[in-house]
């Protein structure tokens, strides 16, 4: 949702640049994805969408979820969503903060379909191959999809690279019906 992305991208680039004018982009990753990660379970939005709490009680429930300690910065920002009625979008704040550090170090994500499992050697293959041809670091996603019967499909950004046995016939049945 657009609104929700707009919404978001403010919170997104204070946290980042938080994160690195302390030089802490790791650790802010990784506290980001939690606080996402219990704001997107569905009892959490159960509860955000039933239950009429106050702000102080929301942020105490909140913080009670996540695992560990967070920090007095992390627990700030919890307490600026909630005053704001913006913790629903911890996840697209998420997105956001973790594209704007792929940005800054380098790295782009590429998701990465194959019919089959790739044991280490094959994905650090073909990651090698992917950053030597983009020049930049690649961060995998890889799934598995059994209806390309083979081969594989990356997608970094908007470019795609099909080398799929299904892309290649769907390639070949076009070219026959166009002829």
């Amino acid at each position: 949702m657009a609104e929700n992305a707009t919404l978001a991208r403010p919170y997104a680039e204070a946290v980042f640049r938080l994160a690195d004018a302390s030089d802490a982009l790791g650790p802010w990753s990784v506290t980001m994805r939690v606080m996402a990660q219990v704001v997107a379970h569905p009892d959490m939005q159960e509860c955000l969408a039933k239950y009429d709490l106050t702000g102080p009680q929301l942020q105490e429930l909140f913080l009670s979820l996540c695992p560990g300690e967070l920090s007095a910065e992390a627990r700030n920002f919890v307490g600026l969503l909630i005053e704001y009625d913006r913790l629903p979008l911890l996840p697209e704040i998420f997105g956001q903060f973790e594209t704007l550090k792929n940005e800054r170090e380098g790295v782009v994500d590429a998701q990465i379909t194959t019919a089959f499992a790739l044991d280490a050697g094959q994905l650090s293959s073909l990651v090698a191959d992917l950053e030597k041809r983009f020049k930049r670091k690649i961060n995998p996603q890889v799934s598995i999809d059994s209806d390309l019967i083979g081969g594989v499909r990356v997608v970094i950004g908007d470019e795609v690279i099909d080398g799929s046995v299904r892309g290649k016939l769907n390639a070949m049945a076009t070219g026959l019906l166009a002829s």
